[in-house]
């Protein structure tokens, strides 16, 4: 597998990270950037998970060796600081 360009699972937080919370900056640092721009923060909940194409039935996201969860509310908010990452590392990581 090729590791991708990003590293924001290991950007320094100001919350507390457990084992999902890191999963999910991995899962984010796998995306590529343009769908990423895609995103409209503007977007239904239903049009995030149709965006994303990753979620259960349930409206949780699917990820594999994590605690807990994943909420749509953490899920935006969390890719919302993802892309304010790529937005100041990108002339860096793609150069």
């Amino acid at each position: 597998m090729e590791q991708p360009i990003w590293n924001f699972e290991e950007e320094p937080s100001t919350e507390e990270l457990d084992e999902t919370s890191i999963n999910l900056r991995a899962y984010f640092d796998r995306i590529p950037d343009a769908k990423l721009r895609q995103y409209d923060r503007a977007w239904s909940n239903e049009e995030l998970i149709t965006w994303d194409g990753n979620f259960r039935d349930d409206g949780l996201l699917m990820m594999f060796c994590c605690e807990r969860d994943v909420e749509i509310e953490e899920y935006r908010r969390v890719l919302e600081l993802c892309m304010s990452y790529r937005d100041r590392v990108r002339s860096v990581a793609l150069s």
